[in-house]
């Protein structure tokens, strides 16, 4: 064999190596606590305006990815908005609906009486930033932007949120 083909497949399987090496070792890994979790500018729900994580700093968020077709979901709504209004001020609680057409959305929204600000990532592209496994998954966030915790799965009951929350209830609210 011609040294100079040895030499190019050499390359090749190198550069192979390399960027497989490169996709393994920071493909799937979790958003960390204590790390910044990344904003990104999103239509509201209802539609008229955008809005983004950002526009929460300085205050703890409970920021919670849901969808209508999500049967977990719809069992943790009626809590959820149960926390949004008996914390307002402490914790602000904002829903990320994924994947997920505007209209089953805004359905989804009147049925449970959702009173909390919404926005809408259309093709899942904020939740795959976030790198979510699934819905529903909810990160409580700190004053600063970073990620305290996340949950997966639905939350049963305003205990449960309330627990879950607990860094922000017993550490002051942000502003």
């Amino acid at each position: 064999m011609n040294l100079r083909i040895i030499l190019s497949v050499g390359a090749v399987l190198g550069l192979i190596a390399f960027l497989s090496w490169g996709l393994l070792s920071s493909g799937d890994s979790e958003l960390e606590p204590g790390r910044p979790v990344p904003v990104m500018e999103l239509p509201t729900l209802p539609a008229g305006g955008e809005g983004s994580l950002a526009d929460y700093r300085g205050k703890w968020v409970l920021m919670n990815i849901w969808a209508s077709w999500c049967e977990p979901c719809r069992e943790e709504s009626p809590a959820l908005e149960e926390f949004a209004v008996a914390t307002r001020g402490k914790v602000r609680l904002l829903g990320i609906d994924t994947r997920d057409l505007s209209g089953d959305a805004l359905r989804f929204m009147r049925e449970f009486g959702i009173s909390y600000p919404q926005l809408r990532d259309p093709d899942g592209a904020y939740a795959d930033r976030l790198r979510t496994s699934g819905v529903p998954e909810t990160f409580l966030i700190d004053p600063e932007g970073r990620l305290a915790d996340r949950y997966k799965g639905p939350f049963r009951d305003l205990a449960s949120i309330r627990k879950f929350a607990a860094p922000a209830l017993d550490g002051g609210g942000g502003q």
